[in-house]
């Protein structure tokens, strides 16, 4: 994009962008439009160099990205990124080292791909009040999520199928886990309420355990499952989490279909704000780090850095038991007079309120022993530890068989 828009990006900036070197893994394996001399393994030398105004590192992981970036920074360059491991583990210490050279950290690209969310974030909206920040931050999981809810396949068949179209890596942990979101999270958090999150400290939660009942389930709610990334502010703190969630399908949200990203803000006086697109993949990418170039580069010729990030607060992050939101639970049961009162009796007694209850007939595995029924339960919102709580005690209660399983409502 640099080569092919140069006339375009030189009117834009007010002078040429010249590539003046690329570090790779394998500098002689041939390249197409690109200059082979340009190319080096040397990344360490290349970024001390002098002579260099901006420094683009999209490599991902936290080393030596992270050393490469702090060297950039302390030989006067500015950096543009895409790397949300690191800015959700050492962030904070970067923008802190660019802010003392004067130099920008500009990083569109680690969020959300080509979707502006970062930048409204920062800038936009930072005259406001964000109160909450909802969304599906990881295409890979989603398109796992729709594939079972319009196909109904298994986890695996989903995720066999991303995997053969490039949406999923052959070790999908950090997708499937959530600790991608949970990097994503982190950073849309620290924007949103101006303090210092890290990644691990958002709760996390993957979809592994997400079963086609669970699918069907929600279905009769008129619902679907996504992988939620959630940052807002209780009366304790921050809460940052990520888990999967049942969301309407009338939502904005519900409606995101395969790989695309999605991200609902509430403020303070914008109200709500919706931002979806592409949120992964080389041309996303690059058209977001190609807008922080063309920013950061322009920030050059004026002779300034941007505005520093707005991080002055040290509000401490809400544990999630102290979070409030809804449940819906399935347990197993006998099918005899009085078990939904005892198993009422038992939210009673912990403070939560039972919204919906529906029985079904049990089928398969359990039903020859004498569990004949399934409970299925949506509560009204509630503190998080009151519902685990409840939980133990129905674990041990001979009124249920197995573990109960339970998935949190968002956006009813």
């Amino acid at each position: 994009m640099i080569l092919s828009r140069s006339d375009d990006i030189r009117a834009r900036v007010g002078r040429s962008v010249e590539l003046a070197g690329i570090a790779v893994a394998h500098p002689d394996r041939p390249r197409a439009r690109l200059p082979q001399d340009l190319f080096t393994a040397d990344a360490k030398s290349l970024v001390a160099r002098d002579d260099i105004d901006i420094v683009v590192e999209v490599i991902g992981g936290i080393h030596p990205a992270y050393e490469l970036i702090m060297t950039a920074i302390e030989h006067g360059s500015s950096v543009v990124t895409a790397n949300k491991a690191l800015l959700a583990a050492h962030g904070h210490e970067i923008y802190a080292a660019a802010d003392a050279h004067g130099v920008d950290v500009y990083y569109e690209a680690a969020v959300a791909g080509a979707i502006p969310i970062v930048r409204p974030l920062r800038e936009s909206l930072v005259g406001d009040e964000i109160r909450r920040v909802m969304g599906i931050v990881n295409g890979t999981t989603n398109y796992i999520l729709d594939k079972m809810t319009s196909e109904g396949v298994s986890f695996d068949q989903a995720l066999a199928e991303a995997q053969r179209l490039g949406f999923a890596e052959s070790d999908p942990t950090a997708d499937v886990e959530g600790f991608d979101a949970a990097a994503k999270a982190a950073i849309l958090a620290s924007l949103a309420f101006h303090t210092r999150i890290r990644g691990a400290q958002v709760y996390r939660e993957g979809i592994t355990g997400i079963t086609p009942e669970d699918i069907t389930a929600a279905r009769g709610m008129g619902c679907v499952i996504k992988l939620l990334a959630i940052c807002e502010m209780e009366p304790e703190g921050v809460s940052v989490r990520v888990h999967p969630a049942l969301v309407p399908e009338d939502h904005p949200l519900g409606g995101i279909r395969g790989a695309n990203n999605a991200i609902f803000v509430e403020a303070r006086e914008a109200g709500h704000l919706m931002f979806m697109g592409p949120g992964a993949g080389g041309s996303p990418t690059a058209s977001a780090v190609m807008g922080d170039l063309v920013t950061v580069a322009r920030n050059r010729m004026r002779g300034v850095a941007g505005q520093p990030q707005a991080i002055y607060g040290d509000v401490p992050v809400a544990d999630i038991g102290t979070v409030h939101t809804r449940f819906q639970l399935s347990i197993q049961v006998r099918d005899q007079p009085g078990i939904l009162s005892q198993v009422a009796s038992i939210f009673a007694s912990h403070g939560v309120s039972l919204q919906t209850v529906q029985q079904s007939a049990l089928e398969g595995a359990g039903k020859e022993d004498g569990w004949s029924a399934t409970l299925r339960m949506v509560v009204h919102q509630t503190r998080e530890s009151a519902f685990e709580a409840c939980l133990a005690e129905l674990s041990q209660s001979p009124l249920v068989n197995g573990e109960p399983r339970f998935i949190r409502v968002e956006g009813m």
